[in-house]
């Protein structure tokens, strides 16, 4: 029942994982990662990082997920039995992430209502931080409830569960046709204009300027690996899931490479509009670009309404463009997060689709409201960090050792060559997912891990180690139920 889930075409499965791949990350993020990193000079240690790690990485995704047709958790069990645990504690994690990204969505709802009178006041800091998140610095803003965020919050996931609960294709691909070129238009739109803003110059300038001497430092080329890692959502299971719900003749190696593309284009194209605008905002001021630049919720909720304060008129045509872009990037990812443990309920326990999906929105939505107090943007802070830093980066690792050593990565080499009409794969293939992958990621790991510890707060580590029994304890309950499904434990192989 559950395994006949399947993009109706191609083109939906494309669409579906640039959605996924493209979010608030490419937004928020990438712009600051490429200017603190050696500005122009970066792009050297990104392209090695999207050839060494981010498509061979998401064909070896794609290729297992293709083999199994089935749920992760489900692959990873037939492949060794004893693996299953890790079959469920990334569709876990990954959800966590869904979970305490609708209160970022949220956030973005309330200020895309905003920006049609540029709501947030002369002082858009203060109102972020006091008016609307109240924060406070103790635990006890847990206490200290936010309607508004609330309200908000669960708004998106309403329009959540109307998507994900239909039939894959008639709720997410569908979807993802009118939201991915959609988002690109948008942002097409908003880079055009910001272009032709007085002082764009300025931005791209600083923006662009090469500092080749940061080449010679490792964290430069940690940095690039890092940013594909979270950029392309290596190692979420995502890719797998979406691959397990293609038809027989999709051509995974082209499909990769568009999808690495589109999502390289996206991330660099906002770069120039965050720029632009950056470097009109640092003209009007008179503040220097590099006192301007920052990234996450500082850049998205501060920097940019501080801009459109500035900008006159046009800034009630920018602002809704913008924060409706970085709603419908998010919207995008957030679907997508909540696939991979889905499917493996699915396939375990016998639910629908719509069931499944359903309980899931129901648990998500309860527990995101811890975001919806005074002290929730501390905790999603530490939660964020956590996931990514830790979790995920080491389900990476293990899923390197799972799918290229346990099951065997050759075994894809011939069955993915046949079906691809652009690169074909060899040894070099498999020397990067076996070797260099898992080294690198290793490597990145151990320094988020270190970060953590070092500069972590009591109450950092107190949530980090709260997080990771949450985490731990879920994985271990879906691992240890009994299946419902009698099929369990068998798992068809296409190579």
């Amino acid at each position: 029942m559950a395994d006949r889930n399947e993009w109706g075409s191609n083109m939906s499965f494309i669409l579906a994982m640039i959605g996924s791949a493209v979010g608030l990350g490419n937004i928020w993020r990438y712009p600051y990662v490429l200017y603190s990193n050696g500005g122009g000079a970066f792009y050297i240690p990104y392209i090695v990082a999207i050839l060494l790690m981010g498509i061979p990485f998401l064909i070896l995704e794609y290729g297992v997920g293709y083999n199994f047709k089935s749920s992760f958790a489900k692959a990873v069990k037939k492949i060794d039995r004893k693996w299953e645990y890790l079959g469920w504690f990334l569709p876990v994690a990954v959800f966590m992430i869904m979970i305490y990204y609708s209160a970022i969505l949220g956030w973005d709802g309330i200020y895309m209502f905003l920006s049609f009178f540029k709501g947030w006041g002369a002082d858009p800091n203060t109102y972020f931080t006091a008016t609307l998140l109240q924060s406070s610095e103790s635990w006890t803003g847990i206490f200290q409830f936010i309607p508004l965020i609330a309200v908000v919050m669960l708004v998106g996931w309403v329009i959540i569960w109307f998507i994900s609960h239909r039939d894959l294709e008639e709720g997410l691909g569908k979807v993802s046709k009118i939201l991915v070129p959609a988002l690109f238009i948008i942002m097409v739109i908003i880079v055009g204009f910001s272009l032709t803003l007085p002082g764009a110059s300025i931005g791209l300038a600083e923006l662009f300027h090469p500092d080749w001497s940061l080449l010679c430092n490792f964290e430069i080329w940690m940095a690039a690996f890092g940013q594909i890692v979270f950029s392309l959502s290596l190692g979420m299971s995502i890719a797998f899931t979406y691959a397990s719900y293609t038809k027989n003749d999709a051509d995974l190696i082209t499909n990769t490479i568009s999808i690495a593309l589109a999502n390289s284009l996206f991330e660099n194209f906002a770069a120039l509009g965050v720029f632009s605008i950056l470097g009109y905002m640092s003209l009007q001021s008179g503040t220097a670009v590099a006192d301007l630049v920052t990234q996450g919720t500082g850049l998205v909720f501060i920097v940019y309404p501080t801009v459109f304060n500035v900008l006159g008129q046009w800034a009630y045509v920018l602002g809704p463009l913008f924060f409706l872009t970085v709603y419908l990037a998010g919207l995008t990812s957030i679907l997508s997060t909540i696939e991979p443990l889905s499917f493996s309920i699915q396939n375990k326990f016998e639910l629908s689709r719509k069931r499944s999906m359903t309980i899931l929105i129901i648990v998500g939505a309860l527990v995101s409201m811890i975001y919806a107090t005074a002290y929730g943007g501390s905790i999603l802070g530490y939660v964020d960090t956590f996931i990514n830093q830790i979790a995920i980066l080491f389900g990476v690792i293990v899923e390197c050792i799972i799918f290229a050593w346990i099951f065997k990565a050759e075994k894809l080499i011939d069955f993915l060559n046949s079906r691809s009409k652009s690169i074909k794969l060899g040894k070099w293939w498999l020397v990067v997912v076996k070797y260099v992958l898992p080294i690198f990621v290793v490597v990145i790991w151990i320094g988020g891990l270190i970060d953590v510890i070092k500069s972590g707060t009591n109450d950092q580590l107190i949530f980090t180690v709260i997080s990771a029994a949450i985490l731990l304890i879920a994985t271990l309950i879906f691992t240890i139920l009994p299946a419902k499904n009698p099929d369990w434990d068998n798992a068809e192989e296409r190579v």
